[in-house]
Parts: structure tokens; sequence; C-alpha cells
């Protein structure tokens, strides 16, 4: 559920008399009914929250914007949301029979024929050109959040002990949203969705939040004029 209106919205959640925490590592706030969690409200990266006001404020941020799945990544710096600099990176590194990677497929069968030592090979580079581009950003730019999207299996090979780019960074973000195919279109589109509020609502509660208008009808505007 998209909130349009942030400061309306939490002014409704204080009328109800609900509490609210903020979690910086994910920059969303979790709303609180007492004891039960209601639901989750994440926070678009070109704000910031202020927990002893609980509002909202306009501010400056700059972030990285990263993809990958296996053979393909993308990667883009954004400069108070807009994008400057972007670079998409392809690899062979797919077994085409089994569609699964060379390094899922070394995990489960351990070999190294021809074939695989190239796409080993192929991957090997694919992860260091990706650390190379990230690093280039953060040791240029002001960077405030790492946004990523990454299975499991493959994070691992992101870092390296020469590059800027290290799996404690505290302003990695992982973004709430399953991509699967990267590429410049989807660095633009999770770019949009990271300044975007959007409500996720406790699967046990789900009409908890149906009383709240985020936007007043033109009807209703009309009629507070009488």
């Amino acid at each position: 559920m998209v909130i349009n209106n942030i400061e309306k919205f939490l002014d409704w959640v204080l009328t109800k008399q609900l509490s609210l925490s903020y979690i910086a590592s994910k920059h969303k706030l979790r709303i609180h009914d007492k004891e039960e969690i209601i639901g989750d409200l994440w926070l678009p990266f070109n704000l910031s929250f202020d927990p002893i006001a609980n509002k909202v404020t306009k501010a400056e941020k700059n972030w990285i914007v990263l993809l990958v799945r296996a053979g393909t990544a993308a990667v883009g710096y954004f400069e108070e949301g807009i994008n400057t600099e972007h670079k998409v990176f392809r690899a062979y590194m797919v077994r085409k029979k089994q569609g699964k990677s060379q390094i899922k497929y070394l995990k489960t069968k351990g070999k190294s024929r021809a074939g695989s030592r190239v796409r080993l090979g192929a991957s090997e580079k694919f992860f260091e050109d990706i650390n190379n581009k990230i690093s280039q950003y953060l040791n240029n730019y002001p960077i405030d959040y790492i946004a990523y999207s990454c299975s499991k299996t493959l994070w691992p090979f992101l870092f390296s002990a020469e590059g800027s780019f290290k799996k404690d960074d505290p302003r990695l973000f992982k973004v709430p949203q399953h991509v699967q195919e990267p590429g410049y279109e989807k660095l633009l589109k999770i770019n949009d969705f990271l300044q975007c509020s959007n409500l996720v609502i406790e699967e046990k509660y789900p009409d908890y939040f149906s009383s709240y208008i985020d936007i007043e009808s033109p009807e209703q505007e009309d009629n507070d004029d009488w």
C-alpha cells in the first residue's frame, strides 16, 4: 500500500495512539498497537525520520543500487534520486543444460573440466568488475545507502580484500522486492520504488488501516469549502 502523504499518515497513527519504532538498518517505521505489530512503513530514501518529534523531513541523499543474478548484474549511482552513472555486467557462468551457475554447480559436484574452468574464470571476473565499479562510486561520491538485490549464494563472491565494498558496510540496504532480470530499466524502477513510502500490513490485520484516507477525493475537498 503506497502512502502518498506521510505527514498525514503519521498524524493518523498518533491520533490512534499507536507507537512507532524506527529501524535504521531498513529505513522503516514499525507500527505497534500496544504489544502487537500492525505493519511496517518503508520510508523513501530522500526522507529522514526524527524519532523524538515523530516527523519526517526532506534530505539530500545519494545512493547506489546493485542488482545481481547469475551471469547478469546492474549497478548505478543515484544523486538525490537522479541516475548519473550506471553499468550492466554480463558473464558466461551458467551451464546451458542445467541452467545452473558454475558456482552452484561446483558446490554440489566439485568438477573442473575445461568448460567449467572457463565459466569459473568468467565468474571471478564478473564479481571483480562489480566490486571495482561499486568501490569507484564509494571512493568518488558521498554515499548514504547501498541498496542491493542478490541471492545468498552469490552474495559472498561480491567482496574482496582490496575493494572498498565490504559486506559489513552499515549503509547496505536489502531491497524488499524480488528482481528477476537486472538491467538499466530495472535499476530505474527500483530507484522509483526506493523513493516511495510503502505500508506493509501484517497478515493478521488486513483491514486495520481501512479507515485511513490518504488523499481526499475532489468531492470531499469541495464539501470542505461550504
